[in-house]
């Protein structure tokens, strides 16, 4: 990888290196992410199976389980909708703000 390309703002996509997911909500606590979203997320807790799905495919990770519900954390929701796409059953809602 030629870094003076990179920091140049010229390289290519496959000169970059590779990057991982948010491994947890709040890694930066100064710098909340959620607060320029349109719509949110509402789980419907009664309808909810706790199967994870919305979990898993949470780019931010966002959405955690605490005992025997699951929570969005707002302040790090961008609000993009994956969550809602991948719920199975239709438990979670898009929500406009």
């Amino acid at each position: 990888m030629n870094e003076e390309r990179l920091y140049k703002g010229e390289a290519e996509w496959k000169e970059r290196p590779m990057m991982g997911v948010i491994p947890y909500p709040g890694s930066s606590i100064r710098f909340k992410t959620g607060d320029w979203r349109t719509h949110r997320p509402v789980v419907d807790k009664d309808k909810c199976t706790r199967c994870l799905i919305c979990w898993i495919y949470c780019p931010d990770a966002a959405i955690r389980k605490v005992e025997k519900v699951v929570e969005i954390d707002y302040d790090f929701c961008k609000g993009c909708g994956i969550c809602a796409e991948e719920c199975r059953i239709g438990a979670i809602e898009m929500v406009e703000e």
